[in-house]
């Protein structure tokens, strides 16, 4: 008998528990950057070496912290449950706490790829990226993000995966945020969808749905322990 598939939606609130600061706390600023001075196409085009320093923070910041217990009960759902996770997080702490199947939609922070060839993409040996490290075709590597402004390839296939479930959960994400929050409109008709987060939601275009008014790790433990 194959077991039951939970599809789980992930934004940043789950992040923030590891200490993963998030830039829609701060009014637009992410570690006192303003988003458009470094998550932007034109961000990069104007000054490189400010766009890479900014991710490079980033990502040695990633190196210092560890998955928590939201990461750990979703990876742990892999005994009982086909589990695949959606996420709009560009850290790998998903993978660490040992969930094996794993959607970034945003792209990946240890990544970096062409910035004349977006099929080009690669593991980041450490966490600086440097200007004059090129690709195979000799243009600067640019880190593996989706910026504000470009379009994201993955929802296609999130949208199809999300269809699949049989149970859904969105997790630490304010359904604000498009494309991502467009991806319950494909879950199919009398699905289970549970919500986790400490916030009100906003206007959810589902039916029906079970609110979990809690922080990422307490309200996944709840989600395990009451409905699952």
């Amino acid at each position: 008998m194959s077991k039951k598939r939970i599809v789980v939606l992930t934004g940043a609130g789950v992040s923030a528990e590891s200490g993963i600061k998030t830039f829609r706390d701060s009014g637009g600023l992410w570690e006192e950057y303003d988003i458009m001075d470094v998550a932007t196409p034109e961000a990069w085009e104007r000054n490189r070496d400010l766009v890479m320093e900014f991710y490079n923070q980033r990502r040695k910041q990633l190196y210092e912290v560890e998955p928590n217990a939201a990461h750990y009960a979703l990876a742990e759902l892999e005994k009982d449950y086909d589990v695949r996770i959606i996420t709009q997080n560009v850290d790998d702490l998903h993978e660490r706490a040992g969930s094996t199947h794993v959607m970034h939609l945003h792209g990946e922070l240890k990544k970096v790829r062409s910035s004349v060839d977006e099929n080009l993409v690669y593991t980041l040996d450490g966490w600086e990226l440097k200007p004059g490290d090129k690709c195979e075709k000799g243009s600067q590597l640019r880190p593996h993000i989706v910026w504000f402004g470009e379009p994201v390839h993955m929802i296609p296939a999130a949208a199809e995966l999300s269809a699949t479930a049989d149970i859904y959960v969105i997790i630490g994400t304010s359904l604000n945020v498009y494309p991502a929050a467009g991806l319950v409109d494909y879950v199919r008709p009398g699905t289970p969808v549970y919500l986790i987060d400490p916030a009100e939601p906003g206007a959810i275009h589902i039916p029906k749905f079970t609110f979990i008014q809690e922080k990422a790790g307490t309200g996944t433990k709840k989600l395990v322990e009451e409905y699952l």
